[in-house]
């Protein structure tokens, strides 16, 4: 017990990462780390500890293997010179007898390999894109009603 709870307090003490997809129940964060990718899974309400049973992890539909941290993130080896600013990373998360598949894209660091500048998103979410696919259809749907109308009279 005291070792988990070791793990939850190592984990808000970690340092933010950018947003990489986000659920109604989690969210995963993720940045370019020295040799791969770091990844860490939190719950987007509460302060009930998550404990994640499996996560797998999915880039350009290839599976990369991921492994726990001591600190409660997620390490994704990837090879040396490997470019994933852009790649769709899918993130399945096994937790509270759940399984949930997260997606979202890396963006492109301006910075050194492996860092991102302060102040900047390293992650575009995918809930922009949703976004911006609700506003186009409903402009589509207004258009169209005004030219059925038009035609009506």
């Amino acid at each position: 017990m005291a070792c988990a709870f070791g793990g939850v307090a190592a984990q808000a003490a970690a340092p933010p990462l950018p947003p990489l997809a986000h659920s109604a129940l989690l969210a995963v964060d993720a940045a370019p780390a020295a040799g791969g990718l770091t990844l860490r899974v939190r719950r987007v309400a509460g302060n009930t500890p998550l404990v994640v049973n499996d996560l797998a992890v999915t880039i350009d539909n290839k599976r990369e293997p991921a492994t726990a941290q001591a600190d409660g993130s997620w390490f994704v080896a990837r090879p040396a010179g490997a470019q994933d600013a852009g790649k769709t990373i899918d993130v399945m998360v096994g937790h509270d007898g759940v399984h949930e598949v997260l997606s979202g894209r890396l963006a492109p660091s301006a910075g050194a390999a492996g860092t991102t500048p302060a102040g900047a998103a390293g992650v575009i979410s995918s809930s922009h894109k949703q976004l911006f696919w609700w506003i186009l259809n409903i402009a589509i749907v207004a258009i169209a009603a005004i030219a059925i109308s038009r035609r009506m009279s």
